[in-house]
Formats: structure tokens, C-alpha cells, sequence
């Protein structure tokens, strides 16, 4: 297993692989998503590499993606689209790091490559905070809680289910001294 830190120019000969990786992920329940969404993210996904401050961090076996999870700094004031109530001023004023998509292969899951991807990703981040959005449904979200993320409202999206809007808190580096850890 090999596991790359990317920036939008690292991560774009992956393309094709995120594409096809979230294809066979968001094929299964509770999500079960077809042709239609897989095209709308293949058409989407661009835009949020040009986010200037997107990371990624992908797992890879013999050259072949088997996970990724990617994000962007959200800037402060801005937060998730419609939701049923805004964060607390201590996260919508300040930058964070949204997390748009934590993604394993099946045949990868319960190796601890979810948890390495993960934690690579928020590893050293700038931000205070962290944020996604997860399906209640699925087995990610009972994952997150168990992580320390907290819920602080739902959106609800015009093409998907209503999501649990999740914050979770980050050190930054700059209050790690030398042989501090980071609890995340």
C-alpha cells in the first residue's frame, strides 16, 4: 500500500481513477447511486480541483487507486447550502477544512486504510476545524462519531438526501510543540 499526499496538479492524472472509485463506493446502500450521479460528479470534481487549496491523499496498490479522501479550505462566513441552522461564530467565522469525499474499495475496507486516509488528510492542517457532510444512513456516520466529530445541523440537497453537517476540532501545528501529538 502507498499512500500519496497530493495537491490539484498531483491529483489530476487520478482523475479518471476518483471517477471510477466513487462509482463502485456510491453504488452500494444506502446510497446506490447510477450512471446520472457518477457523470454529475465526473463533471463537478474539476471545479473543486481548481479550488486553490485542495488536498487529497490517495491509497494505492501496484498503481491502482483503492482509496482517496480530498478537501478544500472553506473560507470563514461560508458554510454549508441549505441548512436548518448555521455553527456556532467559533467555526463559520474562521477558515476550515472541508472533507468532500473519504472513499475505500471495498476489497480494501477494514485494512485501516479509511483511518490512514483520514488522518493523513487532516494531518498538519492550518485550520481550526474540520468539516463534512454524511448520510445518516450509512455505516460512515456511526465512523465519525466514533472519531469525535460532532453534528451541528442537517442540509438538506435538491438531488440526495438530507446530510448530518459534522464539525470535528484540529490542533494546529503551531500548538504542537516537539513530541506533541495531535488528537484528532
Amino acid at each position: 500500500m502507498e499512500y500519496l499526499v497530493l495537491d490539484a496538479a498531483g491529483a489530476r492524472p487520478l482523475v479518471d481513477q476518483i471517477v471510477a472509485l466513487y462509482a463502485v463506493v456510491y453504488a452500494e446502500p444506502p446510497y446506490e447511486e447510477g450512471p446520472e450521479q457518477v457523470a454529475r460528479f465526473a463533471d463537478t470534481f474539476p471545479a473543486e480541483l481548481a479550488t486553490e487549496s485542495f488536498a487529497t491523499v490517495a491509497a494505492t496498490v501496484d498503481e491502482q487507486l483503492v482509496g482517496a479522501a480530498y478537501g478544500w479550505t472553506m473560507p470563514a462566513g461560508r458554510w454549508w447550502q441549505n441548512t436548518d441552522a448555521a455553527p456556532a461564530a467559533e467555526v463559520r467565522d474562521v477558515p476550515k477544512f472541508a472533507v468532500m469525499e473519504w472513499m475505500v474499495r471495498p476489497s480494501h475496507r477494514r485494512e485501516g486504510v479509511g483511518r490512514t486516509l483520514m488522518a493523513m488528510l487532516l494531518a498538519d492542517r492550518p485550520e481550526r476545524w474540520a468539516t463534512l457532510a454524511s448520510d445518516p444512513r450509512a455505516a460512515a456516520r456511526s465512523i465519525y462519531a466514533r472519531a469525535g466529530w460532532q453534528q451541528v445541523g442537517r442540509s438538506k440537497l435538491s438531488w440526495g438526501p438530507a446530510m448530518d453537517l459534522l464539525v470535528l476540532p484540529l490542533t494546529p501545528p503551531a500548538a504542537c510543540g516537539p513530541g506533541a501529538g495531535t488528537s484528532r
